[in-house]
């Protein structure tokens, strides 16, 4: 506040007026009072805007996150896992070539170079589509319903962030999993169910793929808990009114609640989804709950 100009007894009145705090206080009794607050879910009032919540902004946000990078998320990590168990099954093969080179290419460029491509050549120079039509998360004057043209809308404005998401994962997930089932197929156990004559389906997937995954696990909880903060970037090329675009006004207008409430819940969502990670982790692989015991 110091730094946008408001001397210092303006920025102590103007803080304890969004952080409904009193700065006369120890720090310690400050701390308890801001910890009773974040249990009840309030995040304190907005800078830049007068009377808004901080979590009313971030639970306005955060569908439209969950709908484009989660759902990119699935669609990459699903899509890898399966070219990643065929490329190292069958390796050294014309698909294992092609599919390799292709995911080291895919896996170097970032998301936000691919946005930039996605709008330039696609949108642009082959006019595949009107890129300013699909701005936004939803055609405004559509009337918001559970309705075909409702959801067509918001499926339609979220194709590109959800493609761009797609294109900068998927060949680290497809690398990752190739490089772990290979190591999977020399286990002894994978030699004993081919000496007892299981067919090539059932080992690949009761065997090798269950367990090829587990390294992964934790990639993918982790990659869960920064689906809330949304790929920035991405969004502000798009203008997705995700939780990410939301969190890049907030640092340009120096909205410091707005952020402090973003940077936490991204904070706990990292730590649910460690935690998830271990619970799947145990029912995936049963020897992990044994060893425990």
């Amino acid at each position: 506040l110091m730094q946008q100009g408001y001397t210092l007894e303006e920025a102590e009145n103007q803080a304890a007026t969004l952080y409904d705090f009193n700065p006369d206080q120890p720090v310690l009794e400050q701390y308890i009072v801001y910890l009773g607050k974040l249990l009840r879910g309030d995040l304190g009032e907005s800078i830049t805007s007068a009377g808004t919540s901080v979590s009313q902004q971030i639970l306005r946000f955060l569908p439209w996150t969950l709908i484009s990078v989660g759902t990119g998320l699935f669609i990459s990590f699903s899509l890898g896992m399966l070219l990643g168990i065929m490329i190292a099954y069958w390796r050294g093969g014309l698909l294992d070539n092609v599919v390799t080179a292709l995911a080291s290419v895919l896996s170097g460029i970032p998301d936000y170079v691919f946005a930039i491509l996605i709008i330039l050549v696609a949108g642009v120079q082959l006019q595949l589509f009107n890129v300013g039509e699909m701005r936004g998360g939803v055609n405004p004057n559509i009337e918001a319903g559970f309705t075909l043209e409702y959801i067509a809308s918001i499926i339609k404005h979220a194709f590109l962030p959800i493609t761009t998401y797609v294109l900068a994962t998927i060949g680290v997930w497809t690398l990752s999993m190739k490089s772990s089932t290979i190591a999977t197929l020399g286990e002894d156990y994978i030699n004993v169910a081919k000496a007892r004559g299981l067919s090539e389906w059932r080992i690949l997937t009761a065997y090798v793929g269950r367990n090829a995954m587990l390294p992964l696990v934790t990639r993918l909880a982790i990659s869960i808990g920064f689906v809330l903060s949304g790929s920035v970037i991405v969004e502000r090329y798009f203008e997705y009114p995700g939780l990410g675009f939301q969190l890049a006004r907030a640092v340009g207008s120096r909205d410091y609640t707005t952020m402090q409430g973003i940077f936490l819940v991204i904070t706990v969502a990292v730590v649910v989804s460690n935690i998830l990670a271990d619970l799947m982790l145990s029912w995936l692989d049963p020897r992990v709950t044994l060893e425990e015991k």
